[in-house]
């Protein structure tokens, strides 16, 4: 299999240790729960943490064409659904593309701060704001099961750069 390419640093920020600290999550989630992390979804995982921008199904696709591990839509999808039924990934709905989880194992919603501008997306925790959906819901009947947040606007590097 083919190593993944080293992630360059980004005011800062060395992203190979997102990509591992990635991996060794999944890998223990997948050891405790007794499930299969094979190549093809480890690579898929590495790929879509190989930066901070949502990447879409097909680009996975094309990547791991170029490196033989699959051809076929279905591959990639059965692979996606994997990571995001295990918490490892989400998707981004607005950008029908997928993230790393910034929470791996642990219950929590999907908010999202995506920049228009480079299109990085950093997930945010925040238990307040999942209370005020949740409540704001609750006042009108109405029972959520899954949240996903997403919003746009620039990110901080992207304003010091203007």
């Amino acid at each position: 299999m083919k190593k993944p390419a080293k992630a360059p640093a980004h005011n800062g920020h060395d992203h190979n240790h997102c990509i591992e600290d990635a991996l060794a999550a999944a890998e223990k989630l997948c050891a405790e729960k007794g499930l299969r992390f094979t190549p093809l979804r480890r690579r898929v995982l590495e790929l879509v943490w190989s930066s901070h921008k949502p990447v879409g199904a097909y680009a996975l696709l094309d990547e791991l064409r170029n490196e033989d591990l699959g051809s076929a839509p279905p591959t990639i999808y059965r692979a996606l659904d994997f990571l995001i039924e295990n918490g490892l990934i989400h998707r981004i709905e607005k950008m029908n593309a997928f993230v790393g989880c910034s929470h791996p194992g642990e219950a929590h919603r999907g908010f999202f701060l995506i920049c228009s501008k480079c299109g990085n997306a950093e997930e945010l925790e925040s238990t307040a704001v999942a209370e005020a959906i949740t409540a704001s819901a609750g006042r009108r009947g109405f029972a959520p099961r899954d949240m996903t947040l997403e919003v746009t606007g620039t990110c901080a590097d992207c304003r010091r750069e203007s």
